[in-house]
């Protein structure tokens, strides 16, 4: 009977892990944009098919469009010192608070585009999707701050994304 309990047991910890995992993470209440747009660097991401060459100077810059879309400009230098170059538009996810887009670079295709912590002043946000495969830590300034640094990575782990394959581009701008 015993054996049985511990089966049991297994069972619904390895059932209640699934649910979890598969809560999307939550995103900040509410994003304004006007504040939110302009350059940012990326300090950290996980890895990325699109950003595999991305080895240095790895900066987003969104641009607020008349039509209430964000234009977004995705820039790198890869590792012969080449300048790599995506332009995309976004749209806010209704009834979000903005916290949550649509991004496009190829269209018809989107992705999700997801604000998971932002600290007060934006200086620095954390990025990611609801299947957690992606992460983008971003600042204003091409080096963050450690404090800023740690409080994001913390809320990351809290929301249940794993880090231990981040890549840290480096940053000259």
């Amino acid at each position: 009977m015993r054996a049985q309990h511990l089966f049991l047991l297994l069972v619904l910890l390895l059932a209640v892990g699934a649910a979890h995992a598969a809560v999307p993470p939550t995103t900040v209440p509410a994003v304004d944009l006007n504040r939110y747009a302009g350059t940012w660097y990326e300090i950290a991401r996980k890895p990325m098919y699109f950003e595999r060459h991305c080895v240095r100077d790895v900066t987003a810059t969104y641009t607020i469009k008349s039509d209430d879309t964000l234009r977004v400009e995705n820039r790198c230098l890869n590792e012969d010192g080449e300048e790599v170059l995506a332009r995309g538009k976004a749209r806010v996810v209704p009834d979000s608070g903005n916290a949550k887009l649509e991004v496009s670079f190829f269209w018809p295709f989107t992705a999700p585009y997801w604000v998971l912590w932002l600290d007060d002043d934006y200086r620095a946000a954390l990025v990611g999707e609801p299947g957690r495969d992606y992460l983008w830590l971003l600042s204003r300034t091409p080096q963050l701050d450690a404090e800023l640094e740690t409080a994001a990575l913390n809320r990351a782990r809290e929301l249940g994304f794993k880090l231990d394959d981040l890549i840290r581009p480096q940053q000259g701008r």
